[in-house]
């Protein structure tokens, strides 16, 4: 991405797929990719510079949308302070601060991450339920160790939503999911993971 700068000010933001007019000049979308940083310069357009340093996990954090300023001869593209996403449910409101009517209940990111805990849970869990219907139907027994899967997937499954409910903030939750290799090359997080049939 490219800016126009005219006058101290960036006028124009440019994406530099396609030609420009400056006054009475017109100049091809060549000088995007064939004419060097400061041949654009000459002739007020600049390179745009991100500055990444206080964007965060869109997963945990919303962001700010980037604000654009020029200065020293750059134009420097910043996010603004990044905030943490709500772990409560709310009720959404109305422009004056009322809550809705119907009421519109916002989730919030503990419920979002436990609802996809219950995902893979059941998800496991189903790839097994054919011996239940079988047990059922033919009063054929279930083997030691799929019952003994299925309780470890329920009991899993248990402590990752504990985990998540009772995790204080923001930073705490990245933990939970932050993988990280052990000395003997083992990689896994904080919260674990539902067991899966091998």
């Amino acid at each position: 991405m490219f800016a126009l700068v005219e006058s101290g000010s960036i006028t124009k933001m440019l994406s530099g797929n396609q030609g420009i007019q400056i006054g009475d000049l017109k100049y091809p979308r060549s000088i995007y990719t064939l004419w060097t940083e400061a041949e654009r310069n000459a002739i007020s357009i600049y390179t745009i510079v991100y500055d990444y340093s206080n964007k965060k996990d869109e997963r945990w954090y919303i962001n700010t949308n980037q604000s654009f300023a020029f200065a020293n001869n750059k134009v420097t593209a910043t996010y603004g302070t990044a905030t943490a996403r709500a772990h409560a449910d709310a009720n959404d409101v109305d422009e004056n601060g009322d809550e809705l009517d119907p009421v519109v209940v916002i989730e919030g990111l503990k419920t979002q991450l436990i609802r996809d805990v219950k995902s893979q849970a059941a998800g496991e869990l189903a790839k097994t339920d054919w011996y239940i219907t079988r047990k059922s139907e033919k009063n054929t027994a279930i083997p030691s160790a799929i019952t003994t899967h299925r309780n470890l997937v329920r009991s899993r499954q248990a402590a990752m939503e504990t985990s998540i409910t009772n995790a204080s903030d923001t930073p705490a939750l990245e933990t939970l999911y932050t993988y990280t290799k052990d000395s003997d090359g083992v990689v896994s997080r904080p919260l674990a993971e539902i067991p899966t049939l091998d």
